[in-house]
């Protein structure tokens, strides 16, 4: 621990909270947000903006002076895309940013595979080229439209906690001062300050080798602008489109001290020999690491972000994976602040998003063994077990899904409950892409039926369904939704033609509850109102033995 941090398991919690000093900065006395959220960068930001959009109040510290004016982080992922959506931001992000639409992989003079974004099930048929600072920039307007802001050169330096939340000891330009949080949400970063305040281990591996980057225009290009390219040769490429017709190059260095533009010009010019850097801009070397957080949480205090998992730039997972980290902790904060869902609820955080963690880590480990490869013989089984796999339609749309963050699920979590079939159940995401018919109007999207902060309850009514047992079902759940926090009050029903109720596995009525962050909570296919009453009970009082959950540990 850090000399002069403070930290205690448990305080009195009154003498604790006497302790409260001024905020330098606002004057306020005795400082008491529910939330102190500790780092600014697009998790910390999306986290507090929610939370503020919820009705929960927040302070944002982030120890940088100001926002960064570049960083390396690029590719918005498909999912990322339809958080935004549901926050009426993706139009913002689209305007900033430039399509890839592709992924071409190439070894040994050839390419070996592609795959087509379009397919991967999501309405943004695509990733999304755009660098961090500019996600932060959106962001930080977004955060400011719902009232909140960023207190800069803010470190946080002791926790405490008490029986009622956490007392958190914060420096801002030599002065300290002092809040009162119900809970700390650390979004702060590799070396994270909450992280180590609380106790949590930060288990895992450093990659041997480094990496690099730069940004440059590439002249005498022919190929497409709309596509990744990855070079598997002596030293590993993968260029990333941002806009102006630039792109990101990301390269294994040859040795510490090499030129990065004539290492990436070596292997780029064995398939492209016209093509050349020029304009070449923010060149540096900086070293990786797999490494996941024992716990996501510590009591009152959580980790979100890079504070709570690493992984391999390779595949552009780290920062969409912090930003789901964020949009599924802010609504489940959100309800047990409002006292209209059971504290146990947040076991569920580390529940649903530690395991996603430990996928990406382990994805990212098998791309760098597949990036930095020597042997002949295993670049070559490596390169037939691409092609293989990208030549198989069903493996190939894995790997789609995989590279667009789709394939996360919430299955196993103990917040969702009810039936399943094999293509969508509790736990799952709402896919977009499926056609359903309301009222008169155009058929519309799934997803375009879900609607505000809370719980949409979606009837679905397939090819047998009755209309009058439709009516009373939509009528009886209508009065459980009035006036409750945890449900909108309108509930929706949809009819499905005969191809979309097929792929849903509906016949009849299907009651779906869709969560805030757009997954199946709930799906019934039968006995709805029942099961609707148990999965309300389940959120609104759940137990701890109930929602238990031991992580797993990491080998």
């Amino acid at each position: 621990m850090r000399s002069g941090a403070i930290r205690r398991d448990v305080a009195d919690s009154a003498n604790d909270l006497d302790k409260v000093t001024d905020d330098p900065k606002t004057g306020s006395a005795g400082y008491r947000p529910p939330v102190l959220v500790v780092g600014a960068g697009p998790t910390g930001l999306l986290l507090t903006a929610e939370l503020q959009r919820r009705g929960v109040p927040c302070h944002l510290i982030d120890a940088q002076p100001g926002p960064l004016h570049w960083d390396r982080a690029t590719v918005v992922h498909p999912r990322s895309l339809e958080i935004f959506e549901s926050l009426r931001l993706a139009e913002r992000f689209l305007d900033a940013g430039c399509r890839q639409r592709g992924v071409k992989i190439h070894s040994l003079g050839k390419v070996i595979g592609g795959m087509d974004l379009s397919n991967c099930g999501s309405t943004y048929g695509f990733n999304l080229g755009l660098s961090e600072e500019v996600t932060e920039s959106i962001l930080t307007g977004y955060l400011r439209q719902q009232g909140g802001e960023v207190n800069r050169s803010c470190r946080l330096i002791g926790l405490t906690q008490h029986r009622d939340g956490v007392l958190a000891e914060i420096e801002r330009n030599g002065d300290r001062y002092q809040v009162a949080a119900q809970w700390v949400v650390g979004c702060d970063g590799i070396h994270s300050p909450t992280r180590e305040l609380s106790g949590i281990g930060f288990e895992g591996h450093d990659m041997a080798k480094p990496w690099a980057v730069f940004d440059a225009t590439l002249e005498g290009w022919t190929d497409s602008f709309e596509t990744t390219f990855v070079y598997f040769e002596t030293v590993p490429v993968i260029l990333t489109a941002i806009p102006g017709h630039r792109w990101r190059v990301y390269l294994r260095p040859s040795s510490e001290d090499s030129d990065l533009v004539l290492d990436a010009a070596f292997t780029l010019r064995r398939y492209s020999p016209t093509a050349s850097f020029i304009g070449v801009e923010n060149p540096r070397r900086f070293h990786c690491h797999t490494k996941i957080a024992t716990r996501f949480r510590s009591g009152a205090v959580f980790l979100a972000g890079d504070a709570a998992h690493l992984c391999s730039p390779a595949e552009g997972h780290g920062m969409n994976c912090g930003l789901q980290d964020a949009f599924n902790l802010a609504w489940k904060l959100a309800l047990v602040y409002q006292g209209a869902a059971a504290p146990s609820m947040l076991d569920s955080y580390e529940a649903e998003r530690r395991p996603v963690a430990e996928m990406v880590a382990q994805s990212g480990d098998v791309m760098e063994r597949n990036l930095t490869m020597i042997d002949a013989a295993e670049r070559d089984s490596r390169d037939q077990g691409i092609k293989a796999a990208l030549a198989d339609p069903k493996k190939r749309h894995h790997e789609i899904v995989a590279e667009t963050e789709l394939n996360i699920e919430y299955s196993r979590s103990p917040i969702v409950s009810g039936d399943a079939n094999s293509y969508l159940g509790p736990g799952d995401r709402l896919p977009g892409a499926i056609p359903v018919q309301v009222s008169d109007r155009r058929p519309r999207g799934l997803h375009e039926l879900t609607q505000g902060a809370g719980h949409t309850l979606m009837l679905l009514a397939g090819p047998t369904a009755h209309n009058s047992v439709l009516l009373d079902l939509h009528a009886a759940l209508q009065k459980h939704t009035i006036d409750s926090p945890l449900f909108e009050a309108s509930v929706q029903i949809g009819h499905l033609e005969r191809p979309a109720a097929d792929l849903m596995g509906i016949e009849e009525i299907t009651l779906l509850a869709v969560r805030p962050d757009g997954y199946i909570g709930l799906r019934s296919d039968r006995e709805h109102l029942s099961a609707f009453e148990r999965y309300r009970t389940l959120l609104s009082a759940g137990t701890s033995d109930s929602l238990s959950y031991s992580p797993p540990q990491i080998s």
